[in-house]
């Protein structure tokens, strides 16, 4: 066996989806499930989806294909895991073959969600952590109405267990999309709190996929490029939100982030925020933006290189400062970035009081996204970053 000292020749692979990105790509849904041979559609959606007029865009598609479908609409924001099992139960009692999901990235993990227990017929909780899919899910197209989750391009699914009160993470190469249709226009509808928080949750995908343990040249390529266009764009697509370009180049931002956290996974960000918004139902964005900068401060000695280069890419001068230097001058561009996108609250002010570090904490460690963190946490670690961001 060849011998291999270089990171570009390590063993790495990249899944990603058929996807289209553009202007209206939403409007391709019918003609892509045709394709797929799909005969009748579980379409997924939530109520704000409907309200906008996103989701009767895609059923005019199916209409046009001459394709049944059955609408399942009641996804919550953090989709529970009753709700996905009460949509498996929508699918199977409808004869459905394929599913397309309309909306957030909640609509589509509760999507991947019931296309897993529809295909495997156990408890949707059974399925948590790494490879534990065994049986592929039925055919998925995915339309993403935000900008951030990027679950329409990912390995992961996102499944709020409501009796433990803690988010699951679902790891599998069977709950990617087979096709994901990218439409910057759907993103106009957003409000400037939603369109913050989503917006972040992609840069946290960025940073956390590019300081991951698993990470790979290829994964680096699409977070670095995440990165800026997140950097450069975010603050002005909230202030200008009928601005398709920018629109544009925050969703292309959080396509990147998709790909590359997908392949190189995440890391204690996200294990802290799955606990945290799974014990208070937070929007997941808004959880990883407060505790970003203080697991950044964290993992900072771990990772020195990569985060410089971080720190390059969002126009920061590094050269010649020292390591403290470095960090405290990164983690003051990530805190005003967060201010100017309007994600202004402490861990407190979001109704987390300093007994329930111990619980939340004790979640998080378990979380599978800390397997990939730069620096290995105690649980006490984590104790300490959740009393930071306070």
């Amino acid at each position: 066996m060849a011998e291999n000292t270089n990171i570009q020749l390590e063993l790495r692979k990249f899944v990603a989806p058929e996807f289209i990105f553009g202007l209206d790509a939403r409007m391709l849904a019918g003609r892509y499930v045709k394709k797929l041979g799909a005969k009748k559609v579980l379409v997924v959606t939530d109520a704000g989806i409907h309200t906008a007029g996103w989701a009767n865009d895609v059923l005019e598609t199916l209409d046009d294909e001459k394709l049944s479908y059955q609408i399942f609409s009641e996804v919550s924001p953090n989709p529970r895991s009753a709700e996905v099992m009460k949509g498996a139960e929508v699918y199977k009692n409808s004869n459905c073959d394929a599913i397309v999901a309309i909306g957030g990235g909640s609509v589509m993990d509760c999507a991947k969600g019931i296309g897993i227990v529809s295909s495997n017929d156990k408890n949707i909780l059974q399925y948590e952590g790494v490879d534990k899919v065994d049986i592929p899910i039925p055919p998925l197209v995915c339309i993403p109405t935000t900008a951030g989750t990027s679950a329409d391009v990912s390995q992961f699914a996102i499944i709020n267990n409501e009796h433990d009160k803690v988010k699951i993470a679902i790891i599998s190469k069977a709950v990617v999309p087979d096709v994901a249709l990218i439409d910057p226009a759907v993103l106009v509808t957003m409000d400037s709190y939603l369109t913050a928080c989503t917006g972040m949750d992609a840069l946290v995908h960025a940073i956390e996929a590019f300081v991951s343990t698993a990470s790979s040249p290829f994964t680096d390529l699409n977070a670095l490029e995440a990165i800026r266009l997140i950097n450069e764009n975010l603050v002005s697509s909230i202030n200008l939100p009928n601005d398709y370009e920018l629109r544009g180049k925050v969703m292309l931002g959080s396509l990147y982030a998709g790909l590359a956290f997908s392949n190189a996974s995440l890391g204690c960000v996200h294990a802290m925020a799955h606990s945290l918004g799974g014990f208070l139902d937070l929007p997941h964005g808004e959880c990883n933006a407060i505790l970003l900068p203080h697991v950044m401060s964290y993992n900072f000695e771990s990772a020195t290189a990569k985060f410089a280069k971080i720190g390059e890419v969002l126009g920061l001068e590094m050269k010649g400062l020292l390591m403290n230097e470095k960090r405290k001058m990164l983690i003051e561009h990530i805190m005003q970035l967060k201010t100017k996108t309007g994600i202004l609250k402490t861990l407190r002010e979001r109704g987390v009081g300093s007994s329930d570090i111990p619980l939340l904490a004790s979640k998080a460690i378990k979380d599978p996204c800390q397997i990939t963190n730069p620096r290995t946490p105690s649980k006490e670690d984590i104790e300490v970053i959740y009393s930071e961001a306070m």
